[in-house]
């Protein structure tokens, strides 16, 4: 039971607020401590497990790459590049990065988009900047939060019904392995075959109501 000690430091150096970084590390030694392991072995087993892992790191690049493409004006240049657009309007810029989003990821690459990497620096700013230029007056609030929402959820839905198309990613295995607890026996490819008229429809009615959100961005005006 002494090696559950470090499950106990860890709930009172949260509740105390000590640094979460100095409580990890002190329940980590505890436990290891209690189990028979020396402070050298805990610290060769710390040092495994971070480079093991040093893989998860990779996707915390982005951030301050990012960060420093907002403040040279990436936001500001994705919006101008709309707005340059005649036919652009909000709905069709989204649909269009949905249809992108839905390609991409039923090639297997579902790392391309994402609300850090596309959503927020780009695709928000551009559909912001098509409806600008339509009002020609700077967007409410209200109006700006319901676009950047559903710029957020095109992302959402292409990924989600593209990437079951490719038969190599997890979801498909996990839908496999379900059906197989049930005793129904499927190949992962006639998952992923099966998968194309759900992720066609679902692109047909989220794109019908992209193109309703026009409307109804153009009633408020």
């Amino acid at each position: 039971m002494l090696v559950l000690s470090g499950i106990a430091i860890i709930i009172i150096g949260f509740a105390l607020g000590v640094n979460p970084l100095l409580v990890v590390t002190v329940a980590a030694f505890a436990s290891a401590a209690a189990a028979g392991f020396g402070p050298v072995e805990v610290i060769a087993m710390i040092g495994k497990a971070f480079v093991s892992s040093r893989f998860m790191a990779v996707a915390w690049l982005a951030l301050p790459t990012i960060g420093l493409l907002e403040r040279a004006g990436l936001r500001e240049r994705a919006r101008d590049v709309v707005r340059r657009l005649r036919g652009a309007t909000t709905g069709r810029v989204l649909l269009g990065y949905m249809m992108l989003r839905q390609i991409t990821a039923a090639l297997g690459l579902t790392s391309l988009g994402g609300h850090v990497q596309m959503v927020r620096p780009i695709i928000a700013p551009m559909a912001e900047g098509a409806e600008e230029r339509d009002e020609a007056i700077p967007l409410d609030p209200d109006t700006r939060d319901h676009i950047r929402a559903h710029a957020a959820a095109v992302d959402n839905i292409g990924v989600f019904f593209g990437e079951d198309v490719f038969i190599a990613i997890g979801s498909i295995l996990l839908i496999r392995a379900i059906l197989e607890q049930e005793g129904i026996i499927v190949a992962p490819l006639h998952v992923a075959l099966w998968a194309i008229p759900t992720a066609i429809a679902a692109l047909l009615v989220h794109g019908a109501r992209l193109l309703m959100l026009d409307r109804r961005l153009k009633a408020r005006r």
